[in-house]
């Protein structure tokens, strides 16, 4: 878990976090918003162009009526009559050459007296009457007024792609007063119907361009920040486990120091005395050898304090290692010397060694002696884990940088309950020691710049210890030192 203190110096990054993000959806919201501004000014603008062409289309249409038709009417038959075939045909003559090459859907004129449509594009709405609405009123008055009708589904309109788009615009017919150029009284008003369906559809697509390029970028600046954000929480995270284990390596040289100092003066206190039992109990072992054979108590008295000698001398090793003195040499023969020293323990108990050593096998730079201490602990261990006969498997092998060395057993292995206190000073699984040892070993190879692992092969079927250290470049397999 986090400490208070990684939490509140993790709190400016949070916050920048969600500033970004937040930023990154006030921005992506902002530009829809100026994306249907925009789309609405565009809609504006098409509609007011086609308003200003429906304008010009219906004076032009209204100028070649009045001239093609009424005229003509007035001169001919002195009277204009759209129930005559001839007058209806010239105007419907009229009517289609002007707007032959536009897209027209629809076209009705109305009378001014009975809002009756008195000429259409569909021959069954000529007669009925009160059709125009307020766009025929609009244009009694000499004005032109246009509205766009769009239809579709619910999801096509609401989505602004509707179906189809139409301008309708209602405008007047004038009578034109002769040798000017001004527009005279109404005389009647036409309903011109144009499909403008296309042009609302190049809108749709300009929608849909910037809709894709929008997300597009918005996209990629997702993308970009959640690598960002990822990036900056895995080194946030990294040093915060660095802090940690400078931390508990602070903590740790800070006890080891206390304990150091402690056992310094324990070790000056109680070895001083305990020298003089131990050499005035060898010489009551012989005096009472002499006299009496049978008694082994002075016996007993040398054994337990060469143990108590023994105790101490681990405190001192782990409290206060000493830095190694580094020479090249070969791995393989300290294991050997290790092996040769435990021989008669292992025939013993009956436990068999295997060794896979790959060759040849590089030098490494190392102390000898607190190498041979530390596997020799680690050999220690595996025979007091197995309780019947056994094998222990020795492999060393060689990698661009280091030398690895796995040592297995087939002992009871490593619960889980216990794998996080290994290396805790003075944690022990056994009914004796002082539980040292493995503390012995890290401080070892900590201090030849190694690594330690010890983990179980499977639940209760044995440990493996995995030792790095870092190859000698200088050496060769050739230049052995006395190891």
């Amino acid at each position: 878990m986090k400490t208070d203190r990684e939490t509140e110096k993790a709190k400016p990054f949070r916050l920048v976090k969600y500033f970004t993000f937040s930023s990154l959806i006030v921005i992506f919201l902002g530009t829809l918003v100026l994306w249907g501004v925009n789309i609405h000014w565009a809609r504006s603008i098409l509609f007011q162009k086609n308003e200003n062409y429906m304008r010009v289309l219906t004076e032009n249409l209204s100028h070649q009526v009045f001239l093609q038709v009424i005229v003509r009417a007035a001169r001919t038959d002195r009277v204009v009559s759209l129930r005559n075939p001839k007058h209806f045909q010239w105007l419907d003559n009229v009517v289609r050459n002007t707007l032959h090459s536009f897209p027209v859907e629809r076209v009705n004129m109305y009378d001014i007296h009975e809002n009756l449509i008195t000429y259409s594009f569909q021959p069954k709405l000529i007669g009925r009457r009160d059709m125009g609405g307020s766009g025929y009123l609009t244009a009694l008055k000499g004005e032109t007024a246009s509205k766009l009708i769009q239809r579709g589904s619910f999801w096509r309109m609401f989505s602004g792609f509707p179906r189809d788009s139409l301008m309708v615009t209602y405008a007047p017919i004038r009578a034109e007063e002769r040798g000017v150029e001004k527009l005279g009284t109404v005389v009647g008003v036409m309903e011109i119907e144009i499909n403008v369906t296309d042009d609302y559809y190049t809108i749709f697509r300009s929608q849909i361009l910037i809709v894709v390029t929008i997300t597009l970028v918005m996209g990629i600046l997702s993308l970009i920040l959640i690598f960002v954000v990822k990036r900056g929480e895995g080194i946030i995270e990294k040093r915060a486990l660095e802090r940690s284990r400078l931390k508990e390596e602070l903590s740790r040289a800070k006890h080891l120091s206390s304990l150091g100092e402690l056992t310094a003066a324990i070790s000056h206190e109680i070895r001083n005395p305990l020298g003089i039992i131990r050499s005035s109990a060898e010489l009551l072992q012989k005096k009472v050898g002499r006299l009496d054979p049978h008694n082994t108590i002075p016996q007993v008295i040398v054994e337990e304090a060469n143990r108590l000698n023994n105790i101490i001398s681990d405190f001192l090793n782990y409290a206060r290692p000493r830095e190694p003195q580094r020479n090249p040499c070969q791995l393989e023969d300290i294991i050997d010397k290790n092996l040769q020293f435990l021989a008669s323990q292992l025939e013993s108990g009956q436990h068999r060694i295997h060794k896979y050593y790959s060759t040849p096998l590089p030098e490494i730079l190392g102390d000898s002696d607190m190498l041979y201490q530390a596997f020799l602990n680690i050999f220690l261990n595996a025979m007091q884990a197995m309780q019947e006969p056994g094998d222990i498997q020795i492999e060393i092998f060689a990698g661009k940088r280091s030398l690895t060395i796995v040592i297995e057993d087939e002992g009871v292995g490593i619960a889980d309950d216990v794998a996080d206190k290994i290396w805790d000073p003075f944690f022990t699984t056994k009914g004796t020691g002082t539980g040292l040892g493995l503390g012995i070993v890290k401080s070892i190879i900590d201090a030849h710049n190694g690594q330690i692992r010890l983990e179980s092969k499977r639940p209760l079927q044995g440990a493996r210890v995995t030792v790095e250290l870092p190859i000698q470049r200088r050496g060769t397999h050739g230049n052995h030192s006395n190891c």
